[in-house]
């Protein structure tokens, strides 16, 4: 490891985005009730020891990293991933996402942390859509309902707004903007979404911002499953080196997933994959077995791999 320590973080990088475009060429896509392929913006705290991490600022005593991500709904793909100190704002990386890349049509997914009107304004002229949530402090006038408004479970309201100063928004977002409050029946709360899509129903604006949790899952997911919290090197290319070879490791967990067409769950399979990692056999035949026949194999190999 020390050896890979050495080497550019920027390698790993490359090299994860190499093995993405293969990925993606045999991901199976999660089915949705509309052809709009659903992204989600969001980005998770890496904390860090300030004294042995002291590149890494983010409060006066405290460091961190922060791991941004744009998260393929469809796939549970992560198709670009920034990591920037703890003291970067969401927003700023936000600006910086090379919308040319999505597909039209395509809906971007974000907490109410990333409202900015210039920037939805690019999303629009990309050809993209958005889902948002509004801040409780947001001055927002109702103009209108929306005229193809249809009566659906859960939904308070969907009308044309303003948001903000009148003369601001349409400095910086010179189109109509829409808004729908819905009825959170599970957590008993009222929700209040931005978009500018107008042609998804209001049930429908709330069911894509609901599947925004896939991130949160997934930033979970590798912090329990991918070492990403404790590093062997305390130098910044040594934390990015780690952190880039974690996320290559979960491209080739998702495309051994995908490609063998492994039923179960990714989890499922970091731990097949560990504990028959020193097995002589295929990897498709190490796929197969339950847990009860890997347990016999490991008593069975076990003299073979003393050996060694």
């Amino acid at each position: 490891m020390p050896g890979i320590i050495r080497r550019d973080y920027r390698v790993f990088e490359k090299l994860f985005y190499s093995l993405l475009e293969r990925c993606k060429e045999i991901t199976p896509q999660r089915e949705f009730k509309f052809t709009n392929p659903p992204y989600s913006f969001d980005s998770t705290t890496i904390n860090l020891c300030l004294s042995m991490f002291d590149w890494a600022k983010y409060r006066t005593t405290k460091g961190a990293l922060k791991l941004h991500m744009l998260l393929n709904n469809r796939t549970a793909i992560p198709e670009l991933i920034n990591i920037t100190e703890g003291k970067v704002a969401d927003i700023t990386v936000f600006k910086k996402t090379e919308l040319k890349s999505l597909e039209k049509g395509s809906i971007l997914v974000f907490d109410r942390g990333y409202i900015n009107l210039k920037w939805w304004n690019e999303i629009g002229q990309a050809g993209l859509f958005f889902v948002s949530m509004t801040k409780s402090n947001q001055n927002i006038f109702v103009t209108g309902q929306h005229e193809k408004r249809i009566l659906e479970k859960g939904v308070l309201a969907d009308d044309t707004i303003i948001f903000g100063d009148y003369g601001a928004m349409f400095k910086k977002y010179p189109n109509k903007l829409r808004q729908v409050k819905y009825w959170d029946e599970e957590n008993q709360k009222e929700l209040i979404f931005l978009t500018n899509n107008f042609a998804l129903t209001a049930a429908q604006i709330a069911e894509v911002y609901r599947d925004r949790w896939q991130i949160e899952l997934f930033f979970k997911w590798i912090k329990q499953n991918l070492k990403i919290k404790t590093f062997l090197g305390t130098s910044k290319n040594a934390v990015m080196t780690q952190i880039w070879i974690a996320m290559i490791y979960y491209l080739l967990l998702a495309y051994i997933k995908f490609q063998t067409k492994f039923k179960k769950s990714l989890l499922e399979l970091t731990r097949m994959i560990r504990e028959t990692l020193l097995f002589r056999r295929d990897l498709i035949d190490l796929l197969s077995l339950g847990e009860k026949t890997v347990f016999r194999l490991k008593r069975e190999e076990s003299p073979q791999m003393s050996f060694w």
